[in-house]
Formats: structure tokens, C-alpha cells, sequence
């Protein structure tokens, strides 16, 4: 059992994962009303999460540079050429900054911590990726797994990576939840070596140890939509074995911020 081995994660390109998802985020902007709900996300419209996006590529470049996060202006915005504007700041910084780069990470008891810019590479990554899911969701007036279908499984077993490795730990170590003392095991049946988990394993090594309580099996996107609380088991189309009771009060607890 592991915790997805950090020699396959460097093996990803982050970079060009992350340029081919904005491009895309941008493309689907202009074919949905402003107005339109966005699944699973609250009472967020479609405005709300490109104006979202915008500000998180915004913050996280300032993140990356070591530098104050300056004001964007009150709004409303033009929807794409905002985005558009943003994901460019994005990319000029990590074109600008080295990998190693000193930056400033997320990171627990303290909210940021020193890191590598790359760190931002995976992490902007990831947040694209799920948003596009979002846009794609409120585009068809709801959610399906297979909204974003030509990201290969190893980015989205990536993403599930950074939720148990990264994320549910910074949770638990900022206090914005307790440990979890139910195991779940998560298999992603359509990657090869890199696909199993222990979500709450405080490490690779204490996971092999641990019986699960619940195994929950598909592909990696499924799994990746289910941690992000976008699509339930049944509409991620997973296979779960063991209490259905302890998996729900796992996903109710706020494993991602």
C-alpha cells in the first residue's frame, strides 16, 4: 500500500497539464450564461468561479514570487479576457521563477510556510482542473463524471495524491478537523503502481499496517471528484466495500479547505 511515490509525481509536467486545462477554462467561458448555477458548489454561478479562478491564479503567483497579493480592482469583470489576463500572470511568473525557487507554500500549524515554486505548479494545476469540471458541470445543468474526459488518469490520481498527502494533513494541522479514526482505503483501478491510498495515514509506511475500514474503487477521476466533494459514489460510479455510514462521515469532515 502507498501514498502515490513522489518519483511518478515528478515525472508529470505540471506546466504544460496546466496551460492545456487554462486554455481550456478559458475556451468554455463565453458558452455559458454568467447566471448559470455551478453544481455542487454551493450558491456559486458561473461568474463566481471564473472570478474565483482568476483570483486564486492571482494569489497563488504572489505566493510564488514571496511578494503581497495586490488588489484586482472592485469588478464586474469581462468573464474571459479576466481569466485570460490572470492564467497569463500565472504562466510569466513560473516562466520567470526556477522550479526550487523559494516561494511561499501551503503548509501547517502555519497556513504558509517557505517551498518551492513548484509546489505552485502542481497545486494551480489541480485547482484548474477541478474547476473546469465545475464550468463543464454548469454548462450541461449538472455533474458527470466524465465532464472532463482528455486528462490522462496519472493527473487525476495526482490530484487524489494531494488531497491524502497534503491537504487532509494541513487540515488536521491548522485544527479545522480531528484525525480521522476511520481508514479509508482508496483504489484507482485505471493506473498503473501508483494508485492506492490510505486516507488519514499519517505516512506511506504506518498505511501498510493499517486494515481499512472501507475500500472505495474506480478510476482515479472518480476518486479525485468524490474527495473534492463534486459527485457522490454512486454518481462517480465506485465501488464501495464496508459501512456506506463510515465513508459518509469521512467525506463530511473538510478534508479539502
Amino acid at each position: 500500500m502507498q501514498n502515490g511515490p513522489a518519483t511518478r509525481r515528478e515525472t508529470l509536467d505540471h506546466l504544460a497539464v496546466l496551460e492545456r486545462l487554462q486554455d481550456a477554462f478559458h475556451a468554455g467561458i463565453d458558452g455559458v450564461d454568467p447566471t448559470a448555477a455551478v453544481p455542487a458548489c454551493g450558491d456559486w454561478t458561473v461568474r463566481d468561479l471564473v472570478e474565483h479562478l482568476a483570483q486564486i491564479h492571482h494569489w497563488a503567483a504572489a505566493q510564488a514570487r514571496g511578494q503581497a497579493t495586490p488588489p484586482l480592482g472592485e469588478g464586474p469583470f469581462e468573464l474571459a479576457p479576466h481569466y485570460a489576463a490572470r492564467a497569463a500572470e500565472l504562466r510569466e511568473t513560473f516562466r520567470l521563477l526556477a522550479p526550487d525557487a523559494p516561494a511561499r507554500v501551503l503548509s501547517h500549524p502555519e497556513p504558509l510556510g517557505p517551498g518551492p515554486v513548484s509546489f505552485w505548479h502542481r497545486r494551480q494545476a489541480h485547482e484548474t482542473l477541478v474547476h473546469l469540471h465545475d464550468l463543464h458541470a454548469a454548462t450541461g445543468g449538472h455533474a458527470r463524471e466524465d465532464l472532463v474526459g482528455d486528462i490522462p488518469p496519472e493527473v487525476w490520481a495526482d490530484a487524489v495524491d494531494e488531497v491524502v498527502t497534503v491537504f487532509q494533513p494541513r487540515q488536521v494541522g491548522l485544527g479545522r478537523m480531528r484525525p480521522l479514526h476511520v481508514h479509508v482505503l482508496l483504489q484507482a483501478d485505471d493506473t498503473a503502481g501508483i494508485g492506492t491510498w490510505l486516507l488519514g495515514s499519517p505516512t506511506s509506511d504506518r498505511a501498510r499496517e493499517i486494515v481499512p475500514d472501507v475500500t472505495v474503487t474506480g478510476s482515479s477521476r472518480a476518486l479525485a471528484l468524490l474527495l473534492w466533494r463534486r459527485l457522490t459514489p454512486e454518481q462517480a460510479g465506485l465501488t464501495v466495500r464496508g459501512a456506506r455510514e463510515d465513508l459518509d462521515a469521512v467525506l463530511a469532515e473538510p478534508i479539502v479547505p
